[in-house]
């Protein structure tokens, strides 16, 4: 009797590619919106433009974090 091999694995696209594509498409996508916005900081007080680069800054991470935990699951 042959013994058949399941690799568990699915015949689908594999997570990490699709997080590669979603994360720099994403990211470009920020990147854009955040110099869109700093437009509208510029004018206004220093502390204000600390503010907002410091929260622009650090707010991709948890985005970022969530996408490459969800591409390592199996």
């Amino acid at each position: 009797m042959a013994r058949r091999r399941e690799c568990g694995t699915s015949t689908g696209m594999s997570r990490v590619p699709v997080a590669t594509i979603a994360g720099i498409l994403g990211f470009l996508l920020y990147i854009g919106a955040v110099v869109a916005l700093a437009d509208l900081v510029l004018p206004h007080h220093w502390l204000l433009q600390v503010a907002y680069f410091t929260v622009a800054g650090m707010a991709w991470v948890w985005p970022v974090g969530r996408l490459m935990r969800w591409a390592a699951r199996k």
